[in-house]
């Protein structure tokens, strides 16, 4: 198999902060583009692509029920809400550069878009058009990560993208130890056991059962998503 269709279906997990530059608050349009443009960049090259979007550039359901009256589980829906806010500004971007796209959503908001169905997910997949999952899993309490992992294992994907702010999965918080080091590969396994902070443990337990390797890599790097799906050692390849 050639490194240019190595992965049939991928999906691709953003964070929220994705949408805005690094330290930036709600959707900011030049980055907004800049990521759309590099999607259907990857979608000309031919694979099925799933985009699980996160909402933590309007709101982290955990981090404002601390610092709120606010229940945790009346936060996370609120968290919910702000990635179906992301999911319809990037179906727009990139339906503004001729990419066919549906955004599917765990919650239901009708008037914008359509539940999550897995069935018309895959049939949208195989009718070239990226789908734009939204809502998380449609539950309190599991974040964006898990929901990801779970989105690839019911849509039968061959690769997770996890798309960050940072090059790779790091032996320590690099902003605080300036000795710590990126790891080219690791596995699900030491990710457990090392307690890294890459993606929630439920997330690395899914995606290991269902053997979807995981590449984490810094999406504002220019070329990485498609390094990536071509099989090109690009950021941290998790996987057995």
């Amino acid at each position: 198999m050639t490194k240019s269709n190595k992965y049939k279906r991928i999906l691709l997990k953003l964070s929220g902060e994705s949408f805005c530059r690094p330290g930036g608050f709600g959707i900011e349009g030049e980055t907004l583009a800049s990521i759309a443009e590099r999607i259907t960049r990857i979608c000309k090259l031919g694979p099925q692509v799933a985009i699980v979007v996160g909402g933590g550039n309007f709101l982290r359901g955990a981090n404002f029920s601390q610092a709120s009256h606010i229940p945790r589980t009346t936060a996370d829906y609120m968290g919910m809400l702000a990635t179906v806010i992301n999911a319809c500004a990037l179906q727009e971007t990139l339906e503004s550069m001729g990419q066919p796209t549906r955004v599917l959503s765990a919650i239901e908001v009708s008037s914008i878009c359509e539940p999550f169905i897995r069935r018309r997910a895959i049939r949208h997949l195989e009718k070239g058009r990226v789908i734009i999952l939204a809502g998380g899993t449609g539950n309190p309490f599991f974040s964006t990560d898990t929901c990801a992992a779970l989105r690839a294992s019911e849509l039968g994907a061959d690769l997770m993208i996890k798309a960050t702010k940072v090059d790779g999965v790091y032996t320590d918080d690099p902003k605080k130890n300036p000795k710590a080091k990126m790891m080219e590969k690791i596995t699900y396994q030491e990710v457990l056991e090392q307690n890294l902070k890459v993606m929630d443990p439920a997330a690395i337990s899914l995606c290991r059962e269902n053997k979807i390797p995981i590449v984490v890599l810094n999406i504002f790097i220019d070329g990485n998503i498609t390094r990536a799906f071509r099989g090109e050692k690009v950021g941290t390849m998790i996987s057995e």
